[in-house]
Protein backbone atom coordinates (compact mmCIF):
# COMPACT_ATOMS: atom_id res chain seq x y z
CA UNK A 1 0.00 0.00 0.00
CA UNK A 2 2.68 2.78 1.22
CA UNK A 3 4.74 2.23 -2.46
CA UNK A 4 1.38 2.50 -4.20
CA UNK A 5 0.84 6.21 -2.64
CA UNK A 6 4.91 6.89 -2.91
CA UNK A 7 5.35 6.36 -6.37
CA UNK A 8 3.90 9.15 -8.47
CA UNK A 9 6.49 11.56 -6.42
CA UNK A 10 9.46 8.85 -6.78
CA UNK A 11 8.81 9.28 -10.80
CA UNK A 12 9.21 12.92 -10.60
CA UNK A 13 10.23 14.83 -13.53
CA UNK A 14 13.46 15.13 -11.48
CA UNK A 15 14.14 11.90 -10.60
CA UNK A 16 13.58 10.87 -14.15
CA UNK A 17 16.12 13.64 -15.43
CA UNK A 18 19.29 12.00 -13.31
CA UNK A 19 18.16 8.23 -14.33
CA UNK A 20 18.71 9.77 -18.00
CA UNK A 21 21.93 11.42 -17.26
CA UNK A 22 22.76 8.78 -15.40
CA UNK A 23 22.16 6.29 -18.33
CA UNK A 24 24.15 8.50 -20.93
CA UNK A 25 27.44 9.38 -18.69
CA UNK A 26 27.54 5.71 -17.47
CA UNK A 27 27.33 4.10 -21.27
CA UNK A 28 29.48 6.80 -22.53
CA UNK A 29 32.50 4.70 -21.42
CA UNK A 30 32.06 1.96 -23.72
CA UNK A 31 32.05 3.85 -26.71
CA UNK A 32 34.81 6.43 -25.72
CA UNK A 33 37.71 4.54 -27.88
CA UNK A 34 35.93 4.01 -31.06
CA UNK A 35 36.98 7.47 -32.46
CA UNK A 36 40.39 7.41 -30.74
CA UNK A 37 41.42 3.56 -32.12
CA UNK A 38 43.89 5.58 -34.96
CA UNK A 39 45.76 6.79 -32.11
CA UNK A 40 45.68 4.27 -29.70
CA UNK A 41 46.86 1.64 -32.43
CA UNK A 42 50.33 4.65 -32.72
CA UNK A 43 50.61 5.16 -29.51
CA UNK A 44 51.45 1.43 -28.73
CA UNK A 45 52.54 0.34 -31.89
CA UNK A 46 50.41 -1.86 -32.91
CA UNK A 47 47.93 -2.53 -36.15
CA UNK A 48 44.57 -0.78 -36.68
CA UNK A 49 43.02 -4.62 -37.07
CA UNK A 50 44.82 -5.07 -33.26
CA UNK A 51 43.88 -1.65 -32.05
CA UNK A 52 39.89 -2.77 -32.76
CA UNK A 53 40.20 -5.58 -30.10
CA UNK A 54 39.63 -2.42 -27.22
CA UNK A 55 36.08 -2.25 -28.92
CA UNK A 56 35.46 -6.17 -28.81
CA UNK A 57 36.86 -6.17 -25.22
CA UNK A 58 35.38 -3.30 -24.02
CA UNK A 59 32.04 -4.67 -24.94
CA UNK A 60 32.58 -8.45 -23.88
CA UNK A 61 33.74 -7.18 -20.48
CA UNK A 62 29.61 -5.10 -20.61
CA UNK A 63 28.16 -8.76 -21.46
CA UNK A 64 30.16 -9.78 -18.74
CA UNK A 65 28.93 -7.43 -16.19
CA UNK A 66 25.30 -8.02 -17.36
CA UNK A 67 25.72 -11.49 -17.07
CA UNK A 68 27.12 -11.72 -13.52
CA UNK A 69 26.93 -8.07 -12.30
CA UNK A 70 22.45 -6.91 -12.95
CA UNK A 71 21.00 -9.77 -11.64
CA UNK A 72 22.01 -8.86 -8.45
CA UNK A 73 19.21 -5.94 -9.37
CA UNK A 74 16.66 -8.36 -8.07
CA UNK A 75 19.01 -8.81 -4.64
CA UNK A 76 20.50 -5.46 -3.85
CA UNK A 77 19.05 -2.27 -3.44
CA UNK A 78 19.51 -0.36 -6.47
CA UNK A 79 21.08 3.11 -5.62
CA UNK A 80 23.57 1.49 -3.29
CA UNK A 81 24.33 -0.99 -6.05
CA UNK A 82 24.43 1.79 -8.84
CA UNK A 83 26.98 4.13 -6.81
CA UNK A 84 29.01 1.30 -5.50
CA UNK A 85 29.49 0.15 -8.88
CA UNK A 86 30.56 3.27 -10.24
CA UNK A 87 33.42 3.55 -7.77
CA UNK A 88 34.91 0.25 -10.22
CA UNK A 89 34.02 1.74 -12.94
CA UNK A 90 36.49 5.20 -11.66
CA UNK A 91 39.06 2.77 -10.50
CA UNK A 92 39.10 1.00 -14.13
CA UNK A 93 38.82 4.15 -15.96
CA UNK A 94 42.48 5.45 -14.10
CA UNK A 95 43.76 2.56 -15.15
CA UNK A 96 42.96 2.87 -18.40
CA UNK A 97 44.50 6.59 -18.64
CA UNK A 98 47.63 5.30 -16.82
CA UNK A 99 47.86 1.72 -18.67
CA UNK A 100 51.70 1.96 -20.28
CA UNK A 101 51.58 -1.60 -22.22
CA UNK A 102 48.81 -2.55 -24.88
CA UNK A 103 48.12 -5.62 -22.93
CA UNK A 104 47.07 -3.93 -20.04
CA UNK A 105 45.19 -1.08 -21.80
CA UNK A 106 43.20 -4.16 -22.98
CA UNK A 107 42.65 -5.92 -19.64
CA UNK A 108 41.81 -2.60 -18.11
CA UNK A 109 39.25 -1.75 -20.82
CA UNK A 110 37.51 -5.01 -20.32
CA UNK A 111 36.94 -4.05 -16.45
CA UNK A 112 36.02 -0.76 -17.70
CA UNK A 113 32.92 -2.89 -20.07
CA UNK A 114 32.09 -4.92 -16.45
CA UNK A 115 31.92 -1.90 -13.72
CA UNK A 116 29.60 -0.08 -16.78
CA UNK A 117 26.62 -2.04 -16.28
CA UNK A 118 25.12 0.87 -14.18
CA UNK A 119 23.12 2.34 -16.93
CA UNK A 120 21.45 -1.13 -17.54
CA UNK A 121 20.47 -1.07 -13.71
CA UNK A 122 18.67 2.33 -13.90
CA UNK A 123 16.80 1.30 -17.22
CA UNK A 124 14.75 -1.24 -14.86
CA UNK A 125 14.62 0.99 -11.84
CA UNK A 126 12.52 3.39 -14.03
CA UNK A 127 10.24 1.08 -14.81
CA UNK A 128 9.92 -0.19 -11.47
CA UNK A 129 8.97 3.34 -10.77
CA UNK A 130 7.00 4.07 -13.61
CA UNK A 131 3.32 3.77 -13.59
CA UNK A 132 2.55 1.00 -16.10
CA UNK A 133 0.10 3.21 -18.23
CA UNK A 134 3.40 5.49 -18.94
CA UNK A 135 6.28 2.93 -18.64
CA UNK A 136 6.83 3.29 -22.62
CA UNK A 137 7.02 7.12 -22.72
CA UNK A 138 9.19 7.14 -18.98
CA UNK A 139 11.81 4.11 -20.14
CA UNK A 140 11.38 6.38 -23.65
CA UNK A 141 12.84 9.45 -21.85
CA UNK A 142 15.66 7.49 -19.87
CA UNK A 143 17.00 6.00 -23.37
CA UNK A 144 17.03 8.98 -25.04
CA UNK A 145 19.60 9.90 -21.84
CA UNK A 146 21.02 6.71 -23.05
CA UNK A 147 20.92 7.15 -26.56
CA UNK A 148 22.65 10.43 -26.14
CA UNK A 149 25.31 9.25 -24.03
CA UNK A 150 26.16 6.89 -26.66
CA UNK A 151 26.51 9.42 -29.55
CA UNK A 152 27.93 12.16 -27.82
CA UNK A 153 30.75 9.64 -26.51
CA UNK A 154 32.52 9.70 -29.83
CA UNK A 155 32.26 13.36 -30.31
CA UNK A 156 33.75 14.31 -26.91
CA UNK A 157 36.17 11.90 -27.13
CA UNK A 158 37.54 13.28 -30.03
CA UNK A 159 38.10 16.70 -28.97
CA UNK A 160 39.03 15.50 -25.92
CA UNK A 161 41.78 14.10 -27.33
CA UNK A 162 42.23 16.36 -30.08
CA UNK A 163 43.02 19.25 -27.42
CA UNK A 164 44.53 16.75 -24.53
CA UNK A 165 45.84 13.67 -26.00
CA UNK A 166 43.69 10.66 -26.23
CA UNK A 167 44.25 9.51 -22.60
CA UNK A 168 42.81 12.28 -21.27
CA UNK A 169 39.29 11.55 -22.00
CA UNK A 170 40.06 8.43 -19.52
CA UNK A 171 40.50 10.58 -17.02
CA UNK A 172 37.91 13.09 -17.08
CA UNK A 173 35.27 10.15 -17.38
CA UNK A 174 37.31 8.90 -14.25
CA UNK A 175 36.20 12.27 -12.40
CA UNK A 176 32.12 12.05 -13.73
CA UNK A 177 31.91 8.67 -12.38
CA UNK A 178 32.64 9.70 -8.90
CA UNK A 179 30.00 12.56 -9.04
CA UNK A 180 27.75 10.66 -10.62
CA UNK A 181 27.61 8.00 -7.82
CA UNK A 182 26.69 11.04 -5.29
CA UNK A 183 24.43 12.17 -7.17
CA UNK A 184 22.30 8.72 -7.35
CA UNK A 185 22.43 8.53 -3.94
CA UNK A 186 21.42 11.96 -2.87
CA UNK A 187 18.61 11.49 -5.77
CA UNK A 188 17.34 8.34 -5.73
CA UNK A 189 14.79 7.39 -3.77
CA UNK A 190 15.60 3.46 -2.60
CA UNK A 191 14.20 0.61 -3.88
CA UNK A 192 14.17 -2.23 -1.89
CA UNK A 193 14.82 -5.64 -3.24
CA UNK A 194 11.92 -8.65 -3.48
CA UNK A 195 13.87 -11.43 -3.81
CA UNK A 196 15.56 -13.26 -0.62
CA UNK A 197 17.14 -15.86 -2.94
CA UNK A 198 20.67 -16.34 -3.08
CA UNK A 199 22.88 -15.19 -6.18
CA UNK A 200 23.25 -18.70 -7.32
CA UNK A 201 19.62 -19.10 -7.67
CA UNK A 202 19.29 -16.24 -9.73
CA UNK A 203 21.03 -16.76 -11.97
CA UNK A 204 20.05 -20.63 -12.38
CA UNK A 205 16.79 -18.78 -12.61
CA UNK A 206 17.89 -17.00 -16.11
CA UNK A 207 18.01 -20.27 -17.99
CA UNK A 208 14.21 -20.59 -16.50
CA UNK A 209 13.41 -17.38 -18.02
CA UNK A 210 15.20 -18.36 -21.98
CA UNK A 211 13.37 -21.51 -21.87
CA UNK A 212 10.01 -19.89 -20.82
CA UNK A 213 9.40 -16.40 -22.38
CA UNK A 214 9.57 -16.71 -26.09
CA UNK A 215 9.05 -13.12 -26.40
CA UNK A 216 11.84 -12.47 -24.59
CA UNK A 217 14.30 -14.44 -26.89
CA UNK A 218 12.52 -13.33 -29.68
CA UNK A 219 13.67 -9.44 -29.10
CA UNK A 220 16.85 -9.91 -27.59
CA UNK A 221 17.69 -11.70 -30.76
CA UNK A 222 16.09 -9.39 -33.14
CA UNK A 223 18.12 -6.15 -31.20
CA UNK A 224 21.11 -8.21 -30.92
CA UNK A 225 21.34 -8.29 -35.02
CA UNK A 226 20.37 -5.24 -34.78
CA UNK A 227 23.05 -3.93 -32.55
CA UNK A 228 25.61 -5.63 -34.28
CA UNK A 229 24.90 -4.00 -37.11
CA UNK A 230 25.46 -0.42 -35.40
CA UNK A 231 28.70 -1.86 -33.72
CA UNK A 232 29.82 -2.81 -37.84
CA UNK A 233 29.59 0.89 -38.60
CA UNK A 234 30.96 3.13 -36.03
CA UNK A 235 33.40 0.86 -35.59
CA UNK A 236 34.38 1.17 -39.32
CA UNK A 237 33.37 4.33 -39.69
CA UNK A 238 36.71 6.55 -38.38
CA UNK A 239 38.61 4.34 -40.46
CA UNK A 240 36.68 5.58 -43.48
CA UNK A 241 36.62 8.99 -42.42
CA UNK A 242 40.20 9.24 -42.46
CA UNK A 243 41.55 7.22 -44.94
CA UNK A 244 38.90 8.14 -47.48
CA UNK A 245 37.93 11.74 -46.24
CA UNK A 246 41.00 12.80 -44.64
CA UNK A 247 38.98 13.81 -41.68
CA UNK A 248 41.05 14.97 -38.60
CA UNK A 249 39.69 14.05 -34.98
CA UNK A 250 38.06 17.15 -34.57
CA UNK A 251 36.09 16.77 -38.30
CA UNK A 252 35.44 12.97 -36.67
CA UNK A 253 33.86 14.61 -33.70
CA UNK A 254 31.58 16.49 -35.43
CA UNK A 255 30.54 13.78 -37.32
CA UNK A 256 29.85 11.87 -34.77
CA UNK A 257 27.64 15.10 -33.15
CA UNK A 258 25.21 14.37 -36.23
CA UNK A 259 23.89 10.45 -35.05
CA UNK A 260 22.55 13.10 -31.96
CA UNK A 261 19.31 12.62 -34.05
CA UNK A 262 18.44 9.37 -33.52
CA UNK A 263 18.19 10.11 -29.81
CA UNK A 264 14.44 11.69 -31.12
CA UNK A 265 13.67 7.82 -31.70
CA UNK A 266 13.40 7.03 -27.82
CA UNK A 267 10.09 9.10 -26.46
CA UNK A 268 8.38 8.13 -29.92
CA UNK A 269 8.78 4.77 -29.67
CA UNK A 270 7.97 4.66 -26.20
CA UNK A 271 4.40 6.38 -27.27
CA UNK A 272 4.13 4.23 -29.97
CA UNK A 273 4.35 1.35 -27.48
CA UNK A 274 2.05 2.47 -25.13
CA UNK A 275 -0.05 2.65 -27.32
CA UNK A 276 0.26 -1.23 -28.41
CA UNK A 277 1.54 -0.83 -32.08
CA UNK A 278 5.11 -2.13 -30.85
CA UNK A 279 5.17 -5.29 -33.19
CA UNK A 280 4.75 -3.55 -36.58
CA UNK A 281 6.55 -0.49 -35.68
CA UNK A 282 9.56 -3.05 -34.51
CA UNK A 283 9.85 -4.11 -38.22
CA UNK A 284 10.00 -1.48 -39.67
CA UNK A 285 12.79 -0.29 -37.85
CA UNK A 286 14.83 -3.39 -38.96
CA UNK A 287 13.95 -2.45 -42.36
CA UNK A 288 15.14 0.99 -42.05
CA UNK A 289 18.20 0.25 -40.27
CA UNK A 290 18.84 -2.24 -43.98
CA UNK A 291 18.52 0.57 -45.90
CA UNK A 292 20.89 2.89 -44.53
CA UNK A 293 23.71 0.48 -45.26
CA UNK A 294 22.40 0.26 -49.09
CA UNK A 295 23.07 4.29 -48.40
CA UNK A 296 25.93 3.57 -46.63
CA UNK A 297 27.67 1.54 -49.13
CA UNK A 298 26.09 3.51 -52.38
CA UNK A 299 27.02 6.53 -51.14
CA UNK A 300 30.38 6.33 -49.01
CA UNK A 301 31.91 9.21 -51.02
CA UNK A 302 29.58 11.67 -49.98
CA UNK A 303 29.90 12.68 -46.30
CA UNK A 304 26.45 13.98 -46.46
CA UNK A 305 25.20 10.63 -47.42
CA UNK A 306 26.76 9.16 -44.60
CA UNK A 307 26.27 11.41 -42.36
CA UNK A 308 22.35 10.56 -43.26
CA UNK A 309 23.41 7.09 -42.92
CA UNK A 310 23.83 7.75 -39.00
CA UNK A 311 21.25 9.44 -38.26
CA UNK A 312 18.89 6.65 -39.73
CA UNK A 313 20.89 4.22 -37.74
CA UNK A 314 21.11 5.34 -34.63
CA UNK A 315 17.22 6.27 -34.78
CA UNK A 316 16.10 3.01 -36.25
CA UNK A 317 18.64 0.67 -33.29
CA UNK A 318 17.05 3.14 -30.52
CA UNK A 319 13.54 2.80 -32.10
CA UNK A 320 13.73 -0.85 -32.02
CA UNK A 321 15.38 -0.66 -28.26
CA UNK A 322 12.71 1.01 -26.61
CA UNK A 323 9.64 -1.04 -28.38
CA UNK A 324 11.97 -4.45 -26.94
CA UNK A 325 12.02 -3.00 -23.77
CA UNK A 326 8.99 -1.65 -23.12
CA UNK A 327 7.52 -5.33 -24.33
CA UNK A 328 10.10 -7.45 -21.89
CA UNK A 329 9.64 -5.39 -18.86
CA UNK A 330 5.70 -6.30 -19.14
CA UNK A 331 6.15 -9.67 -19.19
CA UNK A 332 7.40 -10.27 -15.11
CA UNK A 333 7.57 -7.22 -13.29
CA UNK A 334 9.08 -9.40 -10.27
CA UNK A 335 12.16 -10.34 -12.40
CA UNK A 336 12.96 -7.26 -14.59
CA UNK A 337 16.45 -7.32 -13.69
CA UNK A 338 17.06 -10.65 -14.58
CA UNK A 339 15.17 -10.30 -17.52
CA UNK A 340 17.23 -7.34 -18.15
CA UNK A 341 20.10 -9.38 -17.90
CA UNK A 342 18.95 -11.73 -20.31
CA UNK A 343 18.07 -9.31 -22.30
CA UNK A 344 20.84 -7.01 -22.80
CA UNK A 345 24.08 -9.69 -22.25
CA UNK A 346 22.68 -11.54 -25.71
CA UNK A 347 22.66 -7.59 -27.16
CA UNK A 348 25.98 -6.93 -26.00
CA UNK A 349 27.26 -10.27 -26.86
CA UNK A 350 26.25 -9.63 -30.36
CA UNK A 351 27.98 -6.47 -30.58
CA UNK A 352 31.43 -7.16 -29.15
CA UNK A 353 31.20 -10.35 -32.26
CA UNK A 354 30.52 -7.93 -34.93
CA UNK A 355 33.00 -5.29 -33.72
CA UNK A 356 35.54 -8.40 -33.58
CA UNK A 357 34.09 -9.50 -37.03
CA UNK A 358 33.92 -6.33 -38.26
CA UNK A 359 37.45 -5.59 -37.79
CA UNK A 360 38.75 -8.31 -39.87
CA UNK A 361 36.33 -7.66 -43.13
CA UNK A 362 37.76 -4.29 -42.81
CA UNK A 363 41.19 -4.96 -43.09
CA UNK A 364 40.78 -7.21 -46.03
CA UNK A 365 37.80 -5.38 -47.60
CA UNK A 366 37.51 -2.41 -46.32
CA UNK A 367 33.82 -0.27 -46.07
CA UNK A 368 32.77 -2.40 -48.44
CA UNK A 369 33.27 -5.14 -45.85
CA UNK A 370 31.65 -3.75 -43.13
CA UNK A 371 28.63 -2.52 -44.87
CA UNK A 372 27.82 -6.02 -46.54
CA UNK A 373 28.31 -7.33 -42.63
CA UNK A 374 25.87 -4.59 -41.41
CA UNK A 375 23.04 -5.15 -44.10
CA UNK A 376 23.29 -9.10 -43.42
CA UNK A 377 22.79 -8.59 -39.71
CA UNK A 378 19.62 -6.49 -40.47
CA UNK A 379 18.60 -9.04 -42.39
CA UNK A 380 18.89 -11.67 -40.30
CA UNK A 381 16.99 -9.36 -37.81
CA UNK A 382 14.05 -8.42 -40.02
CA UNK A 383 13.69 -12.38 -40.63
CA UNK A 384 13.77 -13.15 -36.77
CA UNK A 385 10.98 -10.47 -36.50
CA UNK A 386 8.93 -11.78 -39.51
CA UNK A 387 8.81 -15.48 -38.01
CA UNK A 388 7.86 -14.12 -34.53
CA UNK A 389 5.24 -12.43 -36.24
CA UNK A 390 3.71 -15.03 -37.96
CA UNK A 391 4.21 -17.43 -34.88
CA UNK A 392 2.74 -14.83 -32.72
CA UNK A 393 -0.40 -14.66 -35.50
CA UNK A 394 -0.92 -18.53 -35.64
CA UNK A 395 -1.34 -18.76 -31.75
CA UNK A 396 -3.81 -16.15 -31.59
CA UNK A 397 -5.53 -17.75 -34.53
Amino acid sequence: MNSAVRRPPRMSRAVTLVLAVACGLTVANLYYSQPLLDLVAVTFGVSQGAATAVVTLTQAGYALGLLFVLPLGDLVENRTLASRTLVGTALALLLTAVSPVFGLFLAASVLVGITSVVAQVLVPLAANLAPPEERGAVVGRVMSGLLIGILLARSVSSLVADLLGWRAIYFLSAAVMVALGLALLKMLPKSPPTHTASYGSLLASLGELVRHEPALRRRALCQATLFGAFTAFWTAIAYELIGEHGFSQREIALFALVGAGGALAAPIAGRIADRGNGRLASGAALLLAGLTFVLSLTGHASVLLLGLAAVLLDFAVQFHQVLSQHEIYALRADARARINTVYMTTVFVGGAVSSAVTGLLHHAYAWTGACVFGLVLCAIGLSLWANGLRSTRGTAG
